[in-house]
């Protein structure tokens, strides 16, 4: 059989042919020198320095935020170390009015993008003050379901190509979010409808314990956006010029009527899952964490700034102790928000409350006044 079909066409030479077209795609490399330099970006060196600058603030918030943590100040927690540049320079390819729908290791994106950081430190906690986004900014609350923001930028991508907005609706998973249902129903429901979206897949090589080889027999997971016919890339995650590049072809793309992308980021976190007692130790190597370690999306970038002569120790040490006064403030903001109630979530949650709640909610009125 299989040579009566091989006469005919070639499946197996077919999926080669596929995943051997997916390349990196990398302009900075790990010594911080440019290999790739017509695809170098057109940013200014403001912009450069602000890139950089909020990827080491953001790396003080995630330690602040693991201290926090561990202290019982905040709720759940996903560490972002060595995601600074997937993040914060797909981030940066963005406008304003452009839609975050970001997963639950995505605080940082949508505290660029304008949540003030004291309601990200309360949506941690699990307070509904967390989950109340100013007018204006245009992000909706990290998903927890694995997946489902997929569908949901799918579905926020069409409204904007409805209203005729030059928008883009952009979201993010991880390599385990790629092998759920949602992840595949969403990028074929916007490559269908030929939306405004921007998939990105986080590769940060583990979900949770389950390394990404035994996750898909697919080469790549990038290439899994052609089967919903969209492009796709697969970009060197630790490369901030190389993520923004990506990012802001896909986003040229979507607003000028051409539909979704895919970019598959290759990156590393440095720390567990989440606070809530994963030991990545338990299932990775300290060879695997140190040569990651090499490709740190900040030390490169910092070499390659201060070979420009845009980038110091002071400057940096700037920017860190900026960021703890503000972590300290925010914080500190967040701890004088009054606490949340159980008829806050009953109020929250009904307009008209059904009698069995009515019930309940008297209960704990009664109790919450004394």
């Amino acid at each position: 059989m299989g040579e009566k079909i091989s006469k005919q066409f070639d499946p197996t030479a077919i999926l080669q042919e596929i995943e051997s077209k997916f390349e990196m795609f990398q302009i900075l490399n790990e010594e911080g020198k440019i290999v790739n330099e017509d695809a170098v970006p057109d940013l200014t060196d403001e912009e450069l320095v602000e890139l950089m600058t909020r990827m080491v603030y953001t790396r003080i918030l995630d330690q602040r935020s693991i201290s926090l943590n561990r202290q019982g100040r905040l709720g759940f927690y996903a560490p972002t170390a060595g995601q600074e540049a997937s993040q914060l320079a797909s981030h940066f390819a963005l406008e304003k009015e452009d839609w975050i729908l970001p997963g639950y290791r995505d605080v940082p994106q949508i505290v660029w993008h304008g949540l003030p950081l004291w309601k990200a430190f309360l949506f941690s906690r699990g307070h509904f003050v967390g989950n109340q986004i100013p007018e204006g900014v245009n992000v909706v609350p990290p998903q927890i379901i694995i997946g489902a923001q997929y569908v949901q930028t799918a579905g926020v991508a069409l409204g904007i190509k409805k209203r005729g907005t030059k928008n883009v609706a952009i979201t993010y998973t991880g390599d385990g979010g790629s092998s759920q249902g949602d992840f595949y129903e969403g990028i074929n429901f916007a490559g269908a409808f030929k939306s405004p979206a921007i998939f990105v897949v986080q590769n940060n090589q583990y979900a949770i314990s389950t390394p990404r080889d035994v996750q898909t027999a697919a080469k790549t997971i990038a290439q899994k956006g052609i089967a919903a016919g969209i492009p796709s890339i697969l970009v060197d995650g630790m490369d901030p010029l190389a993520v923004y590049v990506a990012t802001r072809y896909a986003r040229e793309r979507a607003v000028n009527g051409d539909g979704p992308s895919l970019i598959e980021t290759m990156c590393y976190r440095y720390g567990p899952h989440t606070m809530s007692g994963d030991d990545p130790t338990r299932y990775r190597t300290t060879d695997i964490d140190n040569e990651w370690a090499a490709k740190d999306p900040i030390v490169r970038f910092r070499i390659y700034l201060e070979g420009k002569g845009l980038w110091s120790e002071e400057k940096e040490t700037e920017v860190i102790e900026r960021a703890k006064e503000e972590i300290k403030a925010a914080i500190k903001k967040a701890d004088e928000t009054p606490k949340q109630k159980v008829t806050d979530l009953i109020e929250n949650m009904y307009e008209e409350k059904p009698y069995n709640l009515q019930e309940q909610y008297e209960i704990y009125k009664a109790k919450e006044s004394k």
